[in-house]
């Protein structure tokens, strides 16, 4: 049996025509579905549910044999321990750093200054600031990042930003792009050796899929 972890959501969503690559359909709908095993036309490959966040854990400790993270995920979890075969050009986005559109964010980050940084993304925005001199006092939150400026709690924020709408509705502005983020395939080690050919048909098929 090959376990394969996704998310909720995007990821899901745009890994599908991934799957009918290889022949494999999910037979259930996840958003109309309690569970969190879905079988698939396949008798040997079933998919997990779990949170984003979740996908590395699972697969690093032998939970799923393969499963699809964001690069922003796999950063902040640390993926060495995963084989990273491919990237799979999904759930394309990027991170940010984000300022409310009346602060002078130049003038802010001049070497040897200190801003407060709102972000889930910790690692990233700590090697970021490092890289350009600036010191971070970082404030870890969960969710409506963009809360944080609007009410002092943060001069900046470093998230995810596809369309950009949410930050023109909060009154914020990109100033900075960090890194392009899209979704990779990460293997179990272990499983990369016991499940040699199928885990390999499977690469070699999501590989002839990928979106240009």
């Amino acid at each position: 049996m090959i376990t394969l972890a996704l998310s909720k959501g995007r990821i899901f969503e745009e890994t599908l025509p991934l799957l009918a690559a290889a022949g494999i359909e999910v037979t259930e709908d996840p958003e109309k579905s309690r569970k969190l095993i879905l079988p698939t036309t396949r008798d040997d490959v079933r998919v997990v549910l779990v949170r984003a966040t979740d996908v590395p854990t699972y697969v690093e400790y032998g939970g799923a044999d393969l499963g699809v993270a964001g690069k922003d995920v796999l950063i902040e979890h640390g993926g060495d321990n995963l084989y990273q075969p491919l990237d799979l050009n999904i759930a394309k986005c990027r991170m940010s750093v984000a300022v409310p559109v009346d602060f002078d964010y130049a003038a802010a980050v001049k070497q040897g200054s200190r801003i407060r940084v709102a972000t889930k993304y910790t690692t990233i925005a700590r090697q970021h600031f490092a890289d350009k001199g600036v010191h971070v006092d970082l404030i870890k939150l969960y969710g409506s990042m963009e809360l944080a400026p609007l009410i002092g709690l943060a001069d900046a924020i470093v998230d995810l930003v596809s369309t950009g709408s949410t930050l023109k509705a909060n009154k914020l502005v990109e100033v900075e792009h960090i890194m392009p983020i899209s979704s990779r395939l990460v293997v179990n080690q272990a499983a990369l050796k016991l499940k040699r050919e199928p885990i390999r048909r499977l690469i070699e098929a999501f590989q002839s899929a990928i979106p240009a």
